[in-house]
């Protein structure tokens, strides 16, 4: 799988330039399917009006709304309760999966219950676009601070695809989201490599090949 691991989705032209170039062709070519589950869990975002804007592609976050050539909605929580057959199909033949923000845990939680996580080795041509909790589930470690639910086993790992850590949401003081400082104090808790990435950053991760992608600001904390 190719991973294209953003801070708050499709935000600038170098980042839309990125994803063409992983999916191999243009977007306005290429199917997608959406995962919302992310925004159910985090007690901030959904249920609600979030989970219809990124859905619709309304949202002010750039994911859904990229001229696709053909989407729909994959819905982690549902698919226990239907065959495979019903799914899986539809997800291998599929170019992108656009994945929303929210509770990584949750997310986490439900791609292995559903069944998704086993199926992510074998999807070598699909492009994983994830959007901060969409992109941190893939990372190795998430971080006491980003954690506000746990499953029932109390299993707080993530999916370890790529072998670092996401800090996402960087800004200066005074402004939403994470300052240099907090992000510094949350690394000190990581036990490998993590990068710390602002809103207009993303990461792609291509045979194990990482590079950053950026119109804005980041850092590597080893």
């Amino acid at each position: 799988m190719r991973l294209l691991l953003t801070s708050a989705g499709v935000s600038n032209a170098s980042i839309r330039e990125a994803l063409v170039e992983l999916l191999g062709k243009p977007i306005s070519e290429a199917s997608a399917l959406c995962i919302p589950t992310a925004q159910y869990g985090h007690p901030w975002v959904g249920p609600g009006e979030r989970v219809w804007k990124f859905i619709s592609g309304t949202s002010e976050l750039p994911m859904v709304g990229l001229g696709w050539g053909s989407m729909g909605v994959l819905e982690l929580t549902a698919l226990p309760s239907i065959d495979e057959e019903r799914w899986v199909p539809l997800v291998r033949e599929t170019d992108a999966l656009l994945v929303a923000g929210g509770d990584v845990l949750y997310l986490c939680h439900w791609m292995r219950e559903s069944g998704l996580a086993d199926l992510v080795p074998s999807l070598t041509d699909t492009v994983w676009v994830g959007l901060s909790a969409g992109s941190m589930v893939m990372t190795s470690e998430v971080g006491e601070d980003f954690i506000q639910w746990r499953p029932p086993n109390g299993d707080d790992r993530t999916l370890g695809v790529v072998d670092f850590s996401i800090c996402p949401h960087l800004a200066p003081e005074g402004q939403p989201g994470n300052t240099m400082a907090e992000a510094e104090e949350w690394a000190a808790g990581i036990s490998g490599p993590a990068y710390v990435i602002d809103d207009q950053t993303a990461l792609t991760v291509v045979d194990g090949t990482v590079e950053v992608v950026s119109e804005g600001v980041w850092r590597l904390l080893t």
